[in-house]
């Protein structure tokens, strides 16, 4: 797959927050890239909306529900564990 066309159909992301508020928002992680030895990268695929929500988030003006978001964070350290190579 190229390089445009995994950035078209994929949103991608080493920052553990932003993929938790992801989730919590409703966007499902379609698979962890552990192609970097030293980093996870959370990929989702891309939807409508979502760059709304990315950039609510790096404008710390994203509002969810704080257990949610807190719940969201546990099960991805648990998929990053769970999945170790």
């Amino acid at each position: 797959m190229s390089k445009d066309t995994f950035i078209n159909r994929y949103f991608a992301t080493h920052d553990l927050g932003l993929s938790a508020a992801l989730l919590t928002a409703g966007y499902p992680l379609d698979h962890l890239d552990r192609a970097e030895p030293t980093k996870i990268k959370f990929v989702f695929e891309r939807d409508e909306g979502m760059d709304t929500i990315v950039q609510s988030y790096w404008n710390d003006s994203l509002k969810l529900s704080l257990l949610s978001f807190f719940n969201s964070t546990k099960v991805l350290k648990n998929r990053i564990h769970s999945q170790e190579v």
